[in-house]
This record gives C-alpha cells, structure tokens and sequence, in this order.
C-alpha cells in the first residue's frame, strides 16, 4: 500500500483556472506541501462557514449528513483521497458503526465539508501530493486581508449591531466568508458588550 499522507484544510480562494469556482487549499501537516482542489460555489460556502465557526439559522446539507449519521451511531473514521485524473480528485468516505466497515466513494469537497464537521482525519498519496502539490516560498508574508488600508472608509468596528448584523448578512450573501468573520467577532464583542451593561 502506498505511504499515505495525512492533510488539514488550510484555507479557500478563487479559483485562478475556472471562473465561478474556489480552490480549497489543504496543508500536509507537518509538512510543506499544500494542495489545490477546485470546487464549487455551494461546497466552498459549507466549508467556509464551518472553518468561520458561523452557524446558519437551519442546518446545511452537510450538517444534515453529519447529524443523521450522529444520531444512527455511524461514524466518519476517515477520508481518503486516492486518485487525481483529468484534474480531478477522487475521495473515499470510510464509515463504520461499531461493527461493520463500509467505504463510500465521493466527491472530494463534500467528503471534505463532512470530515470538518466530524473531525474525521483527511489522507491522500505520496504520489498525489508529488503530483499536485506546491510549497508555499514565503507563507509568512502573505498580507493579512482583514488589515484596512483605506482612510476614507468607515470603520466597521464602529458600526450599530443592527449595521453589523445587515453588514454580515450581505458577506454571506455574496460569499466574502472571511469579511464576515471579522464582522461576526465584532458584533459577538458588541453583544456581549450590550449584555454587560
């Protein structure tokens, strides 16, 4: 069997190859290698609110998946991407309920957006990651995108929580995930604030 290598989901972006899509970024862990997996809009808005820790007012399809397997004692053991063909990664979802072990092929963003809600470990090849992977040169000066460079705007920190509560709503809307982050840790600060008085 091939050496298999254990991964961590990193982060999201635009896709640079296809308009309309995401790449999803994940990290080899303890290793430098990162890995580009182009998906779509709706898988890239599921993983994005689970990374944020932003809870939708009703459940997504993935948390419906990762609740019904809760509730009939099945379990995500692990995921496993073992293929790259035509620009494309194919996962399997290993799943056992105590007693018997069945493994499930899979789209690698949904496999992916279930792992993360239930903390199931993500592998792929040696091979794989030699083949699509790449080493990020200076990771550590990557410009932080939450940092203001413009005077002129308005402060956000500055807003009402009925202004950050529409500012947060309009980030989802339009999938600026990591904006929403930031807006959402400060109207939780506002609240809380709110609450103390």
């Amino acid at each position: 069997m091939e050496d298999r290598v254990k991964l961590r989901v990193m982060g999201l972006s635009y896709s640079q190859i296809q308009s309309g899509a995401f790449a999803l970024i994940l990290a080899q862990v303890d290793g430098p290698y990162r890995i580009p997996v182009v998906i779509g809009a709706p898988e890239a808005q599921s993983i994005a609110i689970k990374m944020e820790g932003i809870t939708p007012p009703r459940p997504m399809t993935h948390d419906l998946f990762a609740n019904l397997a809760h509730a009939f004692g099945v379990k995500l053991k692990e995921v496993f991407i073992y293929k790259f063909e035509d620009g494309i990664f194919s996962s399997e979802l290993t799943f056992t309920d105590g007693n018997r072990t069945i493994v499930f092929d899979g789209r690698t963003s949904d496999a992916i957006a279930i792992a993360m809600r239930t903390k199931a470990p993500i592998y792929t090849t040696k091979e794989i990651l030699d083949e699509t992977g790449f080493i990020l040169e200076n990771e550590t000066n990557i410009p932080d995108p939450q940092e203001n460079t413009d005077a002129e705007e308005p402060r956000v920190e500055n807003y009402a929580i009925e202004e950050l509560e529409r500012t947060l709503n309009h980030l989802i809307d339009i999938e600026d995930y990591e904006e929403a982050a930031r807006v959402k840790a400060i109207l939780d600060k506002k609240r809380g604030e709110t609450d103390a008085k």
